[in-house]
């Protein structure tokens, strides 16, 4: 068999591509047809130790340079990036599945962003402050935190890989990513497109990795900070074994986040957020809004609506940008996902449309059809648990109040969202909904100049904007006595 997307080496250290061979076996597949695209190594604790050393050895020399330029350096791999658009979406189409009429708008091209957001701020985001005391004065600086590790979740490999590398180069650090066994692909052509833009030796290393690469690295004593995007029951081993050291950390975790449409709202934009919101990336987005609370007198017609625009999506070949919904990451994620499905029949949900697997499509591949359920009550475990997958949960409410409390009563806090056309409501309700990242009469942009985060059992810390630059950096504070020292002895 053809491995078709194999890369130089499993892992990317000091500059160059180095392979490791008794490492276990990691199978890059695609979820299209289930076939084997590559295949490399996860790292071993000697890969891990090059990979912490090049990151600690290089990044003193980075955080003396200019921010600006850093900077320059960063926006050159952001030109690099669009340049190379189009074979690093199709590296992303195969690492993940996802439609390439969506990776080449919203993976690579995101990274990008990021690079240039960051590389264009860096000098002036790291400012600290004058502070007069009289005859004397004090001032703060921030600094870098030194070797940063990023963990990454297969959804968005691309982006997330320079979601956290981007403020964390700027800040001055160096930074080791480890992406998920899942898409090993893209993370590595991101710190070859680094090490061309000019980026010095060892600042950005990727290593491969399963469940037991992670704990090496979080617990390494030269690591100062820790980045995870992935789900909560990682996220607390991971913050866990971070504490344990004392180490920097930022939480990007699960959702189970309400998008409440009030009766006065648009419709056919309503729907087109809700399915936004559920299908986009075959519904493996962490700020999905699963649970889509309708108020009562609108729900047949947006039940109605929502349905013929639901069967309507075009499910097929990924690299085929006619196609508009591909397969989920893995065998593993589509049964979940069905297992979830046959919950929500048993359960008494109304299944709308959907609850199965296409019949257009290879059947080696991972697909699962875009699902809708109405009727779906608070206790139901579709209504609780995150899914991860293109299911959508409709829930009916009556009033302003109770939908509050109802899209508060979970453990989870990422997102939100509201559709109404009465705008002082729309802040109303938003300023009372537990959730980190919210939007009104839209859902899931995500600009690299917003925060982006959660609260509650999602996580904590932001990527992006000038919050990211925070959370890779920290303030150190220099007070200045102009005159002699008076002591009581």
């Amino acid at each position: 068999m053809t491995l078709r997307a194999q890369p130089k080496a499993s892992h990317f250290i000091d500059g160059e591509y180095v392979e490791d061979d008794a490492g276990s076996v990691i199978e890059s597949i695609y979820p299209a047809t289930g076939e084997v695209i590559a295949r490399l190594h996860a790292a071993t604790p000697a890969i891990v130790e090059k990979a912490i050393a090049s990151a600690k050895r290089a990044q003193p020399e980075w955080a003396a340079m200019s921010p600006t330029a850093r900077g320059r350096i960063l926006k050159r791999a952001a030109d690099l990036i669009r340049e190379r658009n189009r074979e690093l979406s199709e590296l992303e189409t195969l690492d993940t599945g996802k439609p390439i009429q969506e990776t080449i708008v919203a993976d690579p091209t995101s990274g990008a962003d990021s690079f240039e957001f960051f590389g264009g701020i860096a000098a002036a985001g790291l400012n600290g402050s004058y502070i007069p005391l009289g005859g004397d004065f004090a001032y703060t600086k921030r600094v870098p935190l030194g070797v940063c590790v990023g963990i990454g979740a297969w959804n968005y490999p691309q982006q997330i890989a320079c979601w956290k590398g981007a403020p964390a180069l700027a800040a001055g650090n160096a930074m080791v990513f480890k992406p998920s066994e899942n898409t090993p692909l893209g993370a590595l052509a991101i710190a070859e497109i680094l090490n061309k833009a000019g980026l010095p030796k060892g600042l950005y290393n990727v290593i491969q990795g399963d469940r037991e690469t992670g704990p090496l690295l979080v617990n390494h004593p030269d690591v100062a900070k820790v980045s995870l995007t992935g789900s909560v029951p990682t996220g607390r081993k991971v913050a866990a074994a971070a504490a344990g050291s004392l180490k920097h950390v930022t939480m990007e975790l699960g959702g189970k986040s309400p998008l409440i449409v009030f009766d006065d709202a648009d419709i056919d934009s309503a729907v087109g957020g809700a399915m936004l919101g559920n299908f986009y990336s075959t519904g493996q987005v962490c700020s999905n809004g699963t649970r889509v609370f309708v108020q009562r007198k609108i729900k047949a017609e947006f039940l109605k609506r929502l349905k013929a625009r639901t069967e309507a999506i075009a499910i097929g070949d990924p690299m085929d940008e006619a196609t508009q919904l591909g397969p989920m990451v893995s065998w593993a994620q589509r049964d979940k996902v069905l297992s979830y499905i046959e919950k929500g029949k048993a359960e008494g949900a109304t299944l709308v449309t959907g609850g199965g697997i296409p019949n257009n499509v290879s059947g080696e591949g991972y697909y699962v059809q875009p699902t809708v359920f109405a009727d779906v009550t608070d206790e139901m475990t579709i209504a609780r648990e995150e899914i991860f997958g293109p299911v959508m949960c409709v829930l009916d409410f009556d009033d302003e109040a109770e939908v509050i409390a109802r899209g508060n009563a979970t453990e989870f806090g990422l997102s939100a969202g509201v559709f109404t056309s009465d705008l002082t409501r729309a802040h109303r309700v938003v300023d009372q909904l537990e959730a980190g990242t919210l939007w009104i009469n839209t859902y899931n942009l995500c600009p690299v100049e917003i925060p982006f985060g959660g609260s509650k059992q999602s996580g904590f810390g932001r990527e992006n904007s000038l919050a990211a630059l925070e959370h890779y950096s920290e303030l150190k504070t220099v007070y200045v006595g102009m005159g002699p020292v008076q002591a009581p002895y």
